[in-house]
């Protein structure tokens, strides 16, 4: 049926998010440009998805190479970059074998699955998982189920049962959850959409005795946490705990989509027709995973890691105590910074919308992320020069004070 009215093509996409006016086309490294010619600096590069920055060129290799080869030849048989990518995940870890997905969201699915299935195998058919109050897992019913976020406990309801929510850091809260029908303990190890909250060793280290001493399995959703993020390639490599199963998303396939569970030999119990997925373990999409972790498993790329960390840490925290702000918070290239005052999301459009940054007549912005009312998130490449951490808190301070947010 022909329309009577032109209809856009942005105007096409479904409305699920107030995305700002913005059209962008290209990216390199820290840095995007949009359809006016008006370039950014990135902090934000897709939620901590871009590890090497925008169109990386071992990225564009990769997809070109593989491309020419072998797009998909159905999960059903094995193929070249799929198996690379496993055995080199697993080198690199304390786990056995990998389920790939397409996402974070299918990665926590395939492990709540797993989780489930180990309790009907090991402990009588137990199948609650406990959770995290504010905890972010996904976007599908299971794993909005598990996540904390306030209000989606009504979002598309009923629920899916079987995730009782602790208290993050509070050992007591979670003791006070296990009961017979209790089979696992998920957590990130630092909540990234509740505002950068990190678990503490000590938190992390009281999980794993006590799913030593009831029989559990734990958990660690590190979709935001993995792939050297924290300046180690794992998370749970920072906090010296090893849990039973990981996943994976995000910074895996530095801008394409693709995800993985990870589980150590003990709780690898699917059988087949458990799991599966169309486009699973795909080569294009694995081939970009291959060619992300060779990058950050290259010589003195996590040292780096952390030392940006460190010098972005330090910076924040410098601009906290100029501006008397609150927390400046975090671990690697993963940050927060308490503005103590509900003007997170008026800083982020000053800084996208009206920032002048660096003199260039104008014509430059800066990328935020809001995840609370009082909350800035910094999530940028893992390749992030000093040099645009220090651009970066230039930017912030004139949007800060833009905002009526004066030095002391």
């Amino acid at each position: 049926m022909k329309r009577d009215a032109p209809h856009s093509a942005i105007g096409s996409l479904m409305d699920i998010t107030a995305r700002p006016e913005q059209l962008f086309l290209r990216g390199d490294g820290s840095w995007l440009w949009d359809d006016r010619g008006r370039r950014y600096l990135d902090f934000v590069q897709g939620w901590a998805v871009n590890t090497l920055g925008h169109a990386p060129a071992c990225i564009r290799d990769a997809l070109a190479r593989q491309s020419a080869l072998l797009l998909t030849p159905s999960p059903a048989f094995h193929n070249q970059p799929a198996s690379a990518l496993a055995e080199l995940l697993c080198r690199h870890s304390d786990f056995d074998q990998v389920f790939f997905t397409n996402g974070g969201a299918e990665a926590n699915e395939g492990a709540i699955k797993l989780a489930r299935k180990w309790g009907q195998l090991h402990k009588g058919g137990a199948h609650e998982i406990i959770t995290f109050r504010d905890a972010f897992h996904g976007r599908t019913l299971a794993t909005m189920s598990a996540s904390g976020k306030p209000g989606w406990d009504r979002i598309f309801a009923p629920q899916v049962p079987g995730f009782p929510k602790a208290l993050l850091n509070d050992l007591a809260s979670v003791q006070a959850l296990i009961g017979p029908d209790t089979v696992a303990i998920l957590l990130e190890p630092v909540q990234g959409e509740s505002g950068v909250n990190a678990a503490t060793p000590v938190f992390l280290q009281g999980l794993r005795a006590l799913c030593d001493q009831h029989g559990l399995l734990l958990i660690f959703d590190e979709v935001q946490t993995g792939i050297g993020r924290l300046g180690t390639l794992f998370g749970y490599q920072h906090f010296g705990v090893v849990p039973d199963i990981i996943t994976l998303a995000k910074g895996l396939g530095g801008g394409v989509p693709i995800g993985a569970l990870l589980a150590r030999r003990h709780a690898c119990v699917f059988v087949h027709g458990d799991q599966g997925g169309t486009f699973n373990g795909n080569p294009l999409m694995c081939a970009v995973g291959l060619a992300v972790m060779q990058a950050v498993l290259a010589d003195g790329f996590l040292a780096e890691v952390r030392a940006t960390g460190d010098h972005l840490g330090a910076r924040l925290q410098a601009l906290s105590a100029q501006y008397g702000l609150g927390e400046a918070r975090g671990i690697g290239l993963l940050r927060a910074l308490d503005l103590g005052r509900p003007v997170a999301a008026e800083v982020v459009a000053h800084a996208r919308e009206r920032l002048m940054l660096g003199g260039a007549a104008g014509n430059t912005g800066l990328l935020l992320n809001a995840p609370r009312p009082s909350v800035l998130r910094f999530m940028p490449s893992l390749t992030v020069t000093r040099a645009e951490v220090d651009l970066m808190i230039d930017g912030l301070a004139i949007s800060l004070e833009a905002v009526a947010v004066r030095p002391l």
